[in-house]
């Protein structure tokens, strides 16, 4: 029933990260910690597999980690303006610490980018001046987030209908069913 908009999903998922410019690269990933309170930031998608695990990078010591650490289930949505295509995902994070794994990623991203994940203090520390963040030289704080899915909904605005599509992970395979959008 819903095969052919999984193939879309699946296929827009897959551009986001190799394709320049396309709107699936930047999404909005959501936490809730032990406070409750839905944290929400943009984050960049670095990967997508096959089995449409989704992988973008963070400092270590971010709340992002923190919160996965309380709680490892997230949300996720990307929107796509030209197509009119919104998709939630839910799904379970996870953060990955291997170091063959973490050497692995660290090797693909440019110089420029690296220095990111090097800063001396963490994530959301107050700074007097940004102008004077100072860096490390040898360390970094690299890190690896997974997302695995196990709910999506998709919905595209359209004429002469709107169409809504909820997948359910069940076992290894997708199960769909249309909703009123």
């Amino acid at each position: 029933m819903g095969k052919v908009y999984l193939e879309e999903i699946r296929q827009e998922l897959q551009r986001g990260p190799k394709e320049k410019g396309h709107p699936f690269r930047f999404f909005t990933f959501a936490t809730v910690g032990l406070d409750h309170v839905a944290r929400l930031r943009t984050v960049v998608m670095r990967d997508v597999d096959k089995d449409l695990k989704i992988t973008f990078y963070t400092d270590k010591r971010s709340k992002k980690i923190t919160h996965i650490k309380e709680n490892k289930k997230v949300s996720l949505i990307f929107y796509h303006p030209e197509k009119l295509l919104q998709l939630r995902i839910e799904g379970i994070a996870t953060y990955n610490s291997d170091t063959t794994t973490k050497e692995v990623h660290w090797s693909s991203i440019p110089d420029f980018s690296k220095k990111e994940y090097t800063t001396s203090k963490s994530p959301g520390t107050i700074i007097n001046d940004p102008d004077k963040l100072e860096y490390l030289s040898e360390d970094n704080h690299f890190c690896i987030v997974e997302i695995f899915p196990h709910k999506m909904e998709y919905l595209k605005l359209g004429r002469p209908n709107h169409t809504r599509v909820r997948f359910s992970k069940v076992e290894s395979e997708w199960e769909s069913e249309f909703l009123v959008p």
